[in-house]
């Protein structure tokens, strides 16, 4: 009989943005691999796929429908190996399978970001931390994406089995790489920008967290500093036409080119002089790396995942919550000066390359290797010949 391994989320698109490279070790494996998670997209190496209604809200009252399908799954195939993800993923999977390890079911959670952190609303502590420590003994092993993330999950003595630290999910270094500058003239006009453009590049859904605000308040402040400044905002979301409006209101409509969802996301990379990033709270931003990874600097709002690969000073700045006058500033510094913007790209080169997915992919198949019985040595050489 073939052995089963369960990948859990609220939604599918997490793992095609995140996690298809493991989804495939484990098929290369000789695994059959099974997807639990809301929505109807189709994944590679997937050989079993559930939509399950898991909403991201933990009052939503779907979420006993989707704890009662996901558990009779989980009851169904006898799960050797179950990696869940995202907080609510995270939560229903858990409960769910709490009885199945005693029948040998090994639970793996990765936190992508306590929602409990330093400058988090207190809010945010009386309803998620009790449920981490709590669901932490339902928890093999908890794997954390940044330092402090790590730091607190050891000092509140959560309970699981054992807590790792893993480089966040991985970035290929392969596909987000910067191109010479003949190549990028050539970018910019097949995408209807010029040479003399100083381009500001931000993915994100458009909501309260991320904070695009931000952003459009600070091209309004660097207008006539900058004249041919244009902010680029890829996603959608709630706070869209919001933040369309407040570019009218400022100005700045003309500057901002609100792009929507992409899947062209490297090549806008390519094209930029900077990223930006607003975000009020990251546990280890992929934007970031994926533009980190594409030779540019960062310019960013002080979080523990932004203040982990940004070093200020040396492949970008950090500037303090919604600080309009130092991050525009920080933009007119990077403007007038090429060789600032040239030497911060190549220190975003260095630093990225201990986030890589060869090295994710090797620590995590340190960690799926200790639950697979026998294979230990066998299943980590296979991986390792597949990343590096």
């Amino acid at each position: 009989m073939k052995k089963k391994v369960l990948f859990c989320a609220t939604v599918d698109y997490h793992f095609k943005a995140f996690h298809l490279p493991y989804l495939k070790w484990f098929k290369d494996q000789g695994w059959e691999v099974h997807v639990a998670a809301s929505g109807k997209m189709m994944l590679p190496y997937v050989d079993e796929k559930y939509n399950i209604p898991i909403q991201r809200s933990p009052f939503s009252m779907k979420n006993i429908i989707a704890y009662k399908e996901l558990k009779n799954i989980i009851d169904q195939n006898k799960y050797q190996i179950i990696h869940c993800h995202t907080p609510m993923g995270g939560v229903l999977a858990r409960l769910a399978a709490r009885f199945s390890r005693n029948n040998g079911t090994k639970l793996i959670y990765t936190a992508h970001g306590f929602h409990f952190c330093k400058g988090a609303p207190i809010l945010n502590w009386f309803l998620y931390y009790p449920i981490e420590k709590v669901l932490a003994k339902y928890t093999d092993c908890l794997i954390t994406i940044n330092e402090e993330d790590n730091n607190l999950a050891n000092k509140k003595n959560f309970k699981a089995q054992t807590i790792k630290h893993v480089h966040g999910v991985g970035v290929n270094t392969d596909l987000f790489f910067p191109v010479k500058t003949f190549h990028k003239s050539i970018l910019r006009t097949e995408y209807g920008y010029n040479d003399e453009d100083f381009l500001m590049f931000y993915a994100a859904e458009f909501n309260k967290n991320k904070n695009q605000q931000l952003l459009i308040k600070s091209l309004a402040r660097i207008k006539d500093e900058i004249p041919y400044s244009k902010l680029l905002l890829a996603g959608d979301g709630p706070l869209l036409e919001e933040c369309k409006q407040l570019a009218i209101k400022l100005g700045v409509i003309g500057k901002v080119d609100f792009l929507g969802y992409r899947t062209d996301i490297v090549t806008l990379l390519k094209i930029s002089d900077v990223a930006v990033a607003s975000s009020l709270r990251e546990g280890l931003p992929v934007n970031i790396l994926e533009a980190m990874s594409c030779g540019l600097p960062i310019i960013a709002s002080v979080n523990r995942g932004h203040s982990e690969l940004v070093k200020n000073g040396l492949n970008g700045y950090i500037v303090p919550p919604n600080d309009i006058h130092q991050f525009s500033s920080r933009l007119i510094e990077l403007f007038h000066s090429s060789e600032l913007l040239t030497q911060m790209g190549i220190e975003s080169q260095k630093i990225v390359k201990g986030y890589s997915l060869a090295r994710v992919g090797l620590e995590l198949s340190e960690i799926y290797s200790g639950y697979i019985v026998g294979e230990e040595h066998e299943t980590k050489s296979k991986y390792s010949s597949a990343y590096l």
